[in-house]
């Protein structure tokens, strides 16, 4: 196979692809493309058949080329790699800007929409249709002169800043290590932590315990090492990444890359004919105006505030009662809030972590779906190529026994992986010409290894993760819809698209569920009684103290795309401490960073958007609030969830899919309730 980018085999040949098959295969398959979108053009009269049909398919072999490498860049990273990614990058900004500044196009679109045709088109063709032409103006379609030509280069530069952001993190995040030779030193930490320091040491042929700012060993460190220091440098360590304060090299600094992507999005904004990028982002999204996403902010801050108060200050005197004295540090907090939440509860990671194997949360997982959605899913162990051999393969079955979509499934963290946790499209789901195409995805954790022999065992963060990006992928995969544009999670609105993700998580927390998986590795006995109520009193530990942190991520970035005024690094982390000033009720360190590695907004697609976590955490709290009145395993809610918004995808409006399933408007008591704020 000379190229196996060039092939349309269904799934990716990971094991086959070199990088110096990437840029041939993207330039050939751009320029067939280009050529072939002259060709419809020229159509006298194009309808849905001979040019919306068509310009989908040619979409999806560019896509189905790029999403593997996309993917390695993310998941197995190297400097050959990443280099034939970025060379790419303008490429495909170049051709993505060209499509949607193409006034031939948009007209041949525009007509369909204007033809008598159009209302013999179904819903989904319809929301794609108006769709596309919303994206063909956002995109510039009205543009001409040099304001055309900036338009374009300004995409292409923010598709590199955002990727030299996301470079600059990983970089600055693996170059950190410390090496601990004394198990004394790690005292305080739970016995699978200090094994998997081990283990960590070993992949290097290294003696005794090797500390990494992956996210499973930063969250052991900062919450359980008795050793205050450790704690202070391993978080001034991941605080700092990326960043002038950082205690890596300084080349690795965003500052730039932030202070250019921001200019570059107001500049972008503007040409469009917006008051600043938070306008034009919201174009796309269920809030209605900037104004209405601040004040929905401001008053879940205020109806959290007092609550968060009374937790700093009920972790303040417990550290206090335990000899500490003087204020709690940032680096401590962590560490004395498991310290309260012990003490008050009686219970610990440690304690929950044996009832959370791999095997089991991902066999209950399967379990609970298929209980709800009558799929049923099973792994393929043989000829799947992966990037990695810890990696599975999975195929969804319908109750008639029907493959009705595929999925990689990579748990956990390893050297040179992007952190975090995301479902990414592999292949999206159509039917055009009488062929079905079905869905794949991606989907992605860093949730603790196995170590040695032993299975992976999760905390019950971890086993949450999980459970969310499961539910991005149902998103996905379970669709109904055969318009590509907007089957799955395509043309759902950013922030609706946390709705099945944070729907999924409430199983983590329901005696019923956790029964199907909660079971000791060893023994096989079912979580307890006792550990199930310790865990539950437990869930809204510190509760208020979260809201406010999520708030004021939310709060930093919509206020961040709003100012367009900015010239400075320093004027970033000036509406960061004013955000901070209003919502906050802990002190931040100086030297804090944290802007400098928020991948969500600077390398990701939640610009201007954070504040959908919680805009979404509403319609996901009433929506299991239905489960939790009719039943969370009942068969009939559940099909009533997979119909109106699992299938439906992003085929109408998100409001539309929310009212169909729950009967009325979004109602935010249940996330109130949910949280512990109110009763």
């Amino acid at each position: 196979m000379d190229n196996p980018l060039l092939e349309t085999a269904s799934l990716p040949a990971f094991r086959q692809i070199k990088p110096e098959h990437i840029k041939a295969a993207v330039e050939q398959i751009i320029a067939d493309n280009n050529t072939a979108i002259g060709e419809l053009i020229d159509q006298s009269e194009p309808d849905w058949n001979n040019l919306v049909n068509p310009l989908s398919l040619l979409e999806d072999r560019l896509n189905k080329a790029w999403s593997p490498i996309r993917h390695l860049n993310s998941v197995k990273a190297s400097d050959d790699l990443r280099s034939a990614y970025n060379e790419c990058l303008p490429l495909l900004s170049e051709y993505a800007t060209n499509i949607s500044q193409n006034r031939d196009l948009f007209d041949r679109f525009n007509s369909i929409a204007q033809s008598a045709g159009y209302a013999e088109l179904d819903i989904p063709q319809k929301k794609a249709l108006d769709d596309t032409l919303k994206h063909f103006r956002l995109g510039g379609v009205d543009l001409t002169g040099e304001a055309r030509t900036r338009y374009q280069q300004l995409q292409k530069e923010l598709s590199e800043l955002e990727s030299s952001f996301e470079n600059n993190l990983l970089d600055a995040s693996q170059s950190w290590e410390k090496s601990v030779q004394h198990e004394e030193q790690l005292k305080g930490m739970p016995s699978y932590a200090i094994s998997m320091l081990r283990q960590l040491a070993e992949q290097k042929d290294n003696t005794g315990y090797r500390l990494t700012l992956d996210m499973p060993c930063y969250i052991a460190v900062i919450t359980y090492a008795d050793a205050r220091e450790l704690r202070k440098e391993i978080y001034q360590a991941y605080t700092t990444r990326a960043s002038d304060q950082g205690i890596t090299d300084k080349k690795w600094d965003n500052a730039s890359n932030m202070m250019h992507i921001v200019a570059k999005r107001q500049e972008k904004a503007k040409i469009l004919g917006f008051r600043n990028y938070a306008d034009y982002s919201l174009e796309t999204k269920m809030a209605g105006s900037v104004d209405e996403v601040i004040e929905f902010l401001l008053d879940l801050a205020r109806q959290s505030k007092s609550a968060a108060m009374k937790e700093v200050a009920e972790r303040q005197t417990y550290a206090e009662s335990l000899g500490f004295e003087g204020e709690l540090q940032a680096w401590d907090y962590s560490y004395y809030s498991e310290k309260l939440k012990q003490h008050r509860y009686q219970i610990s990671d440690e304690d929950l972590k044996p009832y959370f194997s791999d095997e089991r949360v991902i066999s209950g997982l399967f379990e609970i779906v298929k209980t709800l959605y009558r799929i049923d899913i099973r792994q393929i162990e043989n000829s799947i190529e992966t990037w990695n051999n810890s990696v599975r393969f999975y195929q969804i079955h319908d109750a008639s026994g029907d493959i009705i979509g595929q999925f990689y499934l990579d748990l956990y963290a390893r050297e040179n992986k992007r952190g975090g946790a995301w479902m990414d499209e592999c292949i999206n789901r159509y039917r055009i010409d009488e062929k079905l195409q079905l869905p794949v995805a991606y989907l992605t954790c860093n949730l603790t290894p196995p170590i040695g022999d032993s299975p992976a065992l999760f905390t019950h963060d971890e086993v949450i993760t999980l459970f969310h990006e499961f539910g991005h992928g149902l998103h996905h995969m379970l669709t109904k819809i055969d318009v590509p544009d907007v089957a799955g999670i395509n043309g759902v609105e950013w922030d609706a698209v946390e709705l099945p993700s944070q729907f999924m998580e409430n199983f983590c927390w329901q005696k019923p569920a956790l029964h199907l998986f909660a079971k000791h590795h060893q023994t096989g006995e079912i979580l307890p009684d006792e550990l199930f109520d310790k865990m539950t009193a437990a869930k809204n530990f510190q509760s208020a103290l979260q809201m406010l942190r999520q708030i004021e991520f939310s709060l930093f970035d919509i206020k961040l795309h709003q100012d367009t005024e900015l010239s400075s690094a320093q004027q970033i982390q000036d509406i960061l401490n004013q955000v901070r000033e209003q919502v906050s009720v802990v002190d931040t360190p100086e030297t804090n960073r944290f802007q400098n590695g928020f991948s969500h907004i600077f390398a990701g697609g939640y610009a201007a958007g954070y504040y959908s976590y919680k805009w979404a955490e509403v319609l996901s709290a009433d929506a299991f609030s239905a489960f939790e009145e009719e039943g969370i395993f009942n068969v009939e809610t559940g099909r009533r969830f997979l119909d109106c918004i699992l299938e439906k995808g992003g085929s109408r409006p998100a409001i539309e899919s929310f009212c169909c399933f729950r009967g009325r408007e979004p109602d935010i008591e249940a996330l109130l309730r949910h949280s512990g704020i109110t009763s």
